[in-house]
């Protein structure tokens, strides 16, 4: 039987089949009391909550810093400016009233399994939140803080708030994700029916939207804290914390934003390609209809997954990879400050919030640049987006050059090495070459334009085992030239800030890793315009499918289908672009957990030595995790489409009449099998995830307390991390190459290359994309977070390493 979910959901669907309805009641009501007594706040309740929170960061700031003033100002600015964005893609017209009831039909199920995942999400937050108070109530405190007079009382509570507070707005970066794309798609659609270029325009403002919100939030969240904290407890003034030790007290705010994408991403990522698989294999392959045809079952799940996995999800990711860069080159800064005895190390520290403030400008400058109309210099018949995509990104880059070398100057000059600005200048520059580096190696490895993907699309031809073979070869040769870049971008950046003049009080050169730093900032100095490229994908994937469930016109499905494909490309290269700088980040986080550890046990700690049994034991464990980690996300979607196939058939068998339009299939019953599986599926990486570093640590110390090894908690957990970071990048590009590529090797086939839809090629495509669904959407994504939630929760954790 049916629960009262599916039939709810079953009337919400229209078309052939005229019934309306409500879709997801059921769910609706589950929305918490305390929300729901906000939600129906008057607007002017709104305004004035909004007016008190722009005033007290205002005071807070102009307490703190002029820098952090200028901050909000920039901040604000461009809050502004997102308004106008909403405003502007709110305006367009939803189309024909059959495309809105779908488009109706997904914002339910997308915000029913939102709230439903959210809310398990914060009560394992809540539980952890805990847990860390509870550790810092017995942990040990560094002697900065002791001679501070910081109560072990008074930091549990800093730390714990940071942390709920990274994961409320981890949460609620990857909400304003769904909630635009699920508000957008229809519009597009309708777009879609007067020219390709204005369709173009309202996908690529609704993702900018979103994208510059994510990364607002990002900087907002840390400057708020920053600024708290430092009127809170009195920083620089005698006998309190000084300036240079505050970063560490923000490290909850990474671990609560890692903490919740990490879960928002293995379940979205479940929940879409489970019904993107399911969709696909007995629709397309077995039953031999369109993609988003009307007449499967799982079409609606799929859309769906759409907006929860590649929306949510990738919200909550790019927020916390901003988050964690941030925190960990904060606290290299004040390193680097304290040791070279800096008098002003206010710009050191603060330089990371004022680069994504201008990321913020530069972005929404390159948003702005992309007009609705058609450029008059364009020669070719049909336009390609990508190209105009890659116009407004080269826009972006061209004024984050120029911002991030003015604020160079302005923060990082310093009478103890005049021409140190300018080698950091030129570390910036190192990592913004790394991330259009990243972007362009993403798209020639995963767009049908360029030779891989047609090679792979070739292989097809042969059988579905040529063409996994060829997707496989594919995804680890790309791993090559990727490592390279990043290899060069770290040694680089590590050598320009080691000459840059900056030494401590032995004489010693200490800019090297924050040189990293600033070229990690650099590379995400234009994180803001590849997030909206990243979110256009799914958008423009959603106005597919709703055109194709309504019957629109061919030329109407011809664009969206273009616009899909360029998406495809534009998510394959944020995600190259997200494990670039999640490599970047973690070896800042790498370097900021070993600082940590110094600063707690009072001794040097610079090195990890893998010829020390234990920590090369660490060393593989860490490893094994990256390993066991991808083959529980994988085989979680593998059981879950399992459960869609089988009902899908079902379907099919016992209602004949679905393949004539005669009888509506139970779109619902799909839904609510992807839904609760992928709940109940991500909690065991997750767990795994969360737990392990922790048990590597505390057991290491116990051994090296019986030992005479003091570090050895710490120097094994630092193994695990190491090897960790290393194995989930190359996992990481090899799930999220292969898989982007077998997608659009389908693509081009279904383009009308190789015999077109139909084909034998096209099945054998659809196999490979099949198997590459997972990979790239949920074990793929995964691993971007994991890598940097293991680096934070040992920063979170370290003091549970060392003995008392």
């Amino acid at each position: 039987m049916m629960d009262d979910d599916s039939k709810d959901v079953e009337t919400a669907i229209m078309g052939p089949y005229q019934e309306k309805s409500k879709a997801f009641p059921s769910l609706k009501n589950k929305t918490p009391r305390v929300l729901k007594a906000f939600l129906s706040l008057d607007t002017r309740v709104y305004y004035g909550l909004a007016l008190l929170t722009l005033l007290y960061m205002f005071y807070v700031g102009s307490l703190t810093s002029p820098i952090i003033v200028f901050i909000f100002v920039l901040c604000t600015g461009c809050m502004i400016f997102t308004a106008y964005l909403a405003q502007w893609v709110l305006a367009k017209d939803e189309g024909p009233l059959e495309m809105s009831e779908i488009s109706d039909a997904i914002r339910d199920g997308a915000e029913g399994f939102f709230r439903t995942q959210y809310g398990a999400i914060s009560k394992m937050a809540v539980v952890l939140a805990f847990v860390i108070f509870s550790i810092y109530l017995f942990r040990k405190t560094t002697p900065e803080q002791e001679a501070a007079g910081l109560e072990k009382s008074t930091v549990a509570s800093i730390t714990v708030l940071s942390f709920l507070l990274g994961a409320l707005c981890s949460g609620i970066a990857g909400y304003v994700g769904m909630w635009v794309s699920v508000r957008a798609n229809v519009r597009v659609s309708s777009a879609a029916r007067r020219s390709a270029r204005e369709a173009l325009q309202v996908a690529l403002r609704a993702g900018g939207f979103s994208a510059l919100i994510v990364v607002g939030m990002t900087v907002l969240g840390v400057a708020v804290l920053f600024c708290s904290f430092y009127v809170y407890l009195n920083v620089d003034a005698p006998g309190s914390v000084r300036i240079t030790e505050l970063p560490l007290l923000l490290v909850g705010y990474g671990f609560g934003a890692s903490f919740v994408a990490l879960f928002a991403q293995l379940g979205g990522g479940i929940y879409t390609k489970a019904a993107d698989v399911g969709a696909d294999l007995v629709g397309k392959v077995e039953q031999g209809i369109p993609e988003d045809d009307p007449r499967n079952p799982a079409v609606i799940a799929d859309l769906v997954g759409d907006n929860v996995g590649d929306c949510a999800a990738r919200g909550a990711d790019l927020f916390e990879s901003i988050a964690a860069e941030v925190i960990s080159a904060m606290i290299l800064g004040g390193s680097m400050a304290k040791r070279c005895k800096l008098e002003d190390a206010s710009g050191f520290i603060l330089f990371p919030l004022v680069v994504h403030s201008f990321d913020l400008v530069v972005s929404a400058i390159g948003i702005a640049s992309i007009k609705s109309t058609r450029d008059p210099s364009s020669k070719s018949v049909v336009e390609d987006p990508m190209v105009i995509l890659q116009k407004g990104y080269s826009i972006t880059l061209g004024l984050a050059v120029l911002a991030f070398t003015g604020s160079t100057r302005w923060l990082l000059y310093t009478e103890q090495a005049p021409s140190a600005w300018i080698h950091f200048a030129l570390c910036g520059l190192v990592g913004i070459i790394t991330a259009y580096s990243f972007v362009w190696i993403s798209q020639y490895y995963t767009d049908y334009k360029y030779e891989p993907v047609r090679t792979l699309a070739l292989a097809s031809t042969s059988g579905h085992g040529t063409n996994i073979i060829a997707g496989v070869g594919l995804g680890l040769e790309a791993t090559a030239m990727p490592v390279l870049v990043i290899s060069v971008s770290i040694l680089s950046a590590y050598w320009l800030g080691r000459t840059s003049g900056l030494q401590d009080n032995q004489g010693l050169p200490t800019g090297g890793l924050f040189g990293t730093a600033v070229a990690t900032m650099g590379m995400l100095s234009t994180a803001g315009y590849v997030l909206t490229m990243d979110m256009f994908g799914p958008i423009a994937d959603n106005a597919g499918g709703i055109v194709e469930m309504r019957n629109q016109p061919e030329s109407v499905r011809e664009i969206t289908d273009l616009l899909d494909a360029v998406g495809n490309t534009t998510k394959a290269t944020t995600k190259g672009f997200a494990i670039g700088s999640a490599a970047l980040a973690s070896f800042l986080l790498f370097s900021a957990y070993m600082d940590e550890v110094s600063s707690f046990s009072g001794s040097l700690f610079t090195e990890v030595d893998i010829a020390i049994p234990e920590v090369f034991v660490g060393g593989l464990l860490g490893s094994m995790l990256i390993f066991l980690f991808s083959a529980w996300a994988c085989t979680a979607v593998g059981r879950t489409a399992q459960e869609v196939v089988n009902e899908v058939r079902r379907q099919f068998a016992e209602r004949p009449g679905i393949m004539t339009y005669q009888v509506k299939p139970d779109y619902a019953r799909c839904v609510s099998i992807v839904a609760s599986a992928s709940l109940r599926e991500m909690i065991k990486p997750g767990a795994l995830a969360v737990i392990s570093p922790i048990v590597l640590g505390i057991v290491f110390r116990i051994i090296g307390s019986y030992t005479d090894q003091p570090l050895l908690g710490a120097k094994a957990v630092a193994g695990m991390l190491m090897f960790a970071t290393v194995s989930g990048i190359l996992m990481a590009l090899f799930f999220n190459t292969a898989g982007g590529a077998w997608d659009n090797a389908k693509k081009y086939i279904e383009s009308g290359a190789l015999g077109g839809k139909g084909s034998d090629a096209h099945k054998a495509a659809v196999t490979g994309d099949t198997v590459g669904d997972p990979f790239k959407d949920t074990a793929g994504p995964s691993l971007h977070v994991l890598i940097k939630m293991l680096a934070t929760i040992t920063l979170v954790m370290a003091p549970l390493f060392l003995e008392s």
